[in-house]
């Protein structure tokens, strides 16, 4: 299968530097060659608070124009290509404070995801009313990215109080509660000046201080403290906080898998942070690797960003016991299939053992085509996928190789030294994260569901204790109150989406009848025909 490394926005230094092609500069802490995109140079201020520029329509064209393109010269090998991540995947400095210390000018831009301009600023307006330091936020959930068919159709009653025209206007009369997680640096802190602004935002657990705030916080689930059915700005939402520490440990060691989950899917980034925006790069491309071994050698643009957009619903108690709809995952890539495409195809463009095979992808336009569901094709070498076993997050990898300790029956002390040979750690020089005969064997691995199976299995354990607690903790957080009303629209939301499938399940069958109906008579009346031929032609024998 033909691979192919693009020169896109993906967050790795440029091809020419690389290739010792461009002179030599320092940047931050390290010295960097200059680096060659063939998107346009974004601005990035160094202040937290403020995003590059989204991409144009013009510079999508132009990522999409030079997908098939090559390095001039010699094709670089697969284990060439290979080192073209591990230069920033492998060791992320999450330390860093500025974004000149990111590994290229252009890291990461694809996490930034277009919306309305009038919306975005009514977002960001919100985020104005929090005195406390906000260092990192995004906006996520179906209150910003659709889920389901717009309707403009005004219900008479508004969810929103006192809404911005822009959210009115984008929203219309599917008006949805809007996500916020908020990015801190000392919760305690956030949480003491936040409680004298807004007292009125937390349970009653706020009346014990900041203190047994941030340690509920910090202590139980997923290290996020939610505060939902809030009003700011005259829009209705919910936010969490977060401690930037714990954000990026998630996003880059899967340990919870509950904040990298939601940073998977499509989300406004509102307020940036470069460890954050390098940690993500991390959690998008593991998600990808993640997605590929839970999937066949040929697929579809939709299958693999529905396996993406699956990993944090499974284990999800949620989802088991009906209280979301049953149909979250498949909505979530129908109605944001450009989206996923903006934030994945750029890193599919320069992974080495994944490619598109579809012609409609050298279509300049074909990124803005929600009729498109191009095909994909993947290498199922067992040495391949055993370096993507080796690539994925550490907590993440520690909980796979258990598995398959025993699953292979490995004695515990052969399975120590395995595994301090693989550690990510050596004082001596930056280790190259390449499988080995371990991870070989278990890509080859085929039985009871095979690797597959495993991943998932991990993946659900991963998931399912944090989600639980989490939910457990929205009681304390949230108040009884709050939290009922939650969990009722949820259930609602379940109940909703049940209904819809068992009624597209029907209209299936009636389909399905009328056209079983409809070939049994064509069968009969053929064989009325024949008979009658037959008949006919008996009659005129002498």
């Amino acid at each position: 299968m033909p691979f192919r490394i693009v020169k896109t926005v993906l967050g790795k230094r440029g091809v020419n530097e690389i290739y010792a092609t461009a002179g030599k500069q320092t940047v931050g802490r390290a010295t960097l060659a200059t680096s060659a995109v063939t998107v346009r140079h974004f601005h990035r201020s160094q202040c937290v608070c403020k995003e590059p520029n989204e991409p144009t329509k013009k510079d999508a064209q132009d990522i999409a124009r030079n997908a098939p393109g090559k390095i001039q010269g010699a094709e670089p090998t697969v284990q060439e290509k290979n080192d073209l991540l591990s230069d920033w995947e492998s060791n992320p400095d999450l330390t860093i404070q500025k974004f000149s210390e990111l590994p290229s000018k252009n890291f990461g831009v694809n996490q930034h995801l277009k919306i309305n301009d009038e919306f975005k600023e009514a977002l960001r307006q919100i985020l104005w009313q929090f005195r406390a330091p906000i260092r990192y936020a995004f906006a996520y959930g179906s209150g910003v990215f659709p889920q389901s068919a717009k309707t403009q159709t005004q219900t008479g009653t508004s969810l929103h109080p006192h809404p911005p025209e822009a959210i009115t206007k984008v929203q219309g009369g599917n008006q949805k509660v809007i996500d916020f997680i908020f990015g801190v640096s000392f919760s305690q802190h956030w949480h003491s000046l936040n409680l004298q602004e807004h007292r009125n935002h937390y349970s009653g657990l706020g009346y014990l201080g900041s203190y047994a705030v941030s340690k509920v916080q910090d202590s139980l689930g997923a290290g996020v403290y939610f505060n939902p059915y809030v009003t700011v700005n005259g829009t209705l939402i919910k936010y969490g906080v977060v401690n930037i520490d714990t954000l990026c440990k998630d996003l880059s060691e899967w340990n919870t898998l509950y904040l990298a989950g939601r940073l998977q899917k499509p989300v406004k980034i509102l307020r940036d942070n470069p460890s954050v925006r390098l940690a993500n790069q991390v959690n998008l491309i593991s998600a990808v690797r993640a997605a590929l071994l839970l999937l066949p050698e040929n697929f579809t643009e939709q299958e693999l960003y529905s396996a993406i957009a699956g990993i944090s619903y499974r284990g999800d108690p949620r989802m088991s016991v009906g209280g979301d709809d049953p149909k979250k995952v498949a909505n979530i890539v129908k109605y944001q299939l450009e989206s996923f495409r903006r934030l994945y195809a750029p890193l599919i463009d320069n992974l080495p053992n994944i490619s598109f095979n579809d012609n409609s992808t050298k279509n300049p336009d074909w990124l803005d085509d929600p009729n498109v569901n191009a095909k994909l094709q993947q290498n199922m070498d067992p040495v391949t996928r055993g370096h993507m076993v080796r690539r994925l997050p550490a907590a993440f990898r520690s909980k796979l190789y258990f598995e398959y300790q025993s699953k292979f029956q490995i004695p515990r002390r052969e399975f120590k030294e395995m595994m301090e040979q693989t550690k990510d750690e050596d004082p001596e020089r930056i280790r190259k994260r390449e499988g080995g005969p371990f991870e070989r064997r278990i890509a080859e691995d085929v039985d009871g569901g095979g690797l597959a199976t495993e991943v998932g299995q991990v993946i659900e354990k991963t998931i399912r204790w944090p989600s639980f607690t989490q939910s457990l903790k929205s009681m304390f957080t949230a108040g009884v109150s709050r939290s009922w009303r939650y969990a009722t629209e949820k259930r609602s939301k379940a109940k909703a989406g049940a209904v819809k499938e068992r009624e597209q399940t029907e209209v299936k069958k009636e389909m399905q009848h009328k056209k079983d109906v409809a070939a049994g008579s064509a069968a009969k009346s053929e064989k009325a025909q024949g008979q009658k031929e037959h008949e006919e032609m008996k009659q005129k024998l002498p």
